[in-house]
């Protein structure tokens, strides 16, 4: 039976790579943080914020809604009020939508 590379799922997320994942300033992150009350991240004893995957699966929505489909961050916080969890499995969708076109763009650089 062939080796399968399994993926690995981290706990905690610094704010550095979630600053990485978005491509976005940590200014930015923050103020995210304080608009959107479903993003809430741990803090050690330093003082530094923790994320955890649903906080990225959360900034992920956000994201869409703000810069893909062009909402307000008003429109976007009633949004996901009132279709919090249309929203999540829309989300689902588009990261598994992305990574089979990740995943076709690789066999077509091997051919």
């Amino acid at each position: 039976m062939p080796y399968k590379e399994r993926e690995i799922n981290k706990l905690y997320y610094t704010m550095g790579e979630v600053t990485q994942m978005f491509g976005v300033n940590a200014s930015q992150i923050r103020f995210y943080e304080r608009e959107f009350d479903i993003i809430q991240p741990k803090k050690n004893k330093k003082g530094n914020r923790l994320f955890t995957p649903e906080d990225i699966e959360n900034f992920k929505i956000i994201f869409n809604l703000v810069k893909n489909k062009g909402y307000t961050l008003q429109g976007a916080r009633d949004y996901l009020k009132t279709n919090k969890t249309q929203a999540k499995e829309n989300q689902r969708v588009i990261d598994s939508l992305e990574k089979l076109k990740q995943f076709l763009v690789e066999v077509k650089e091997r051919l």
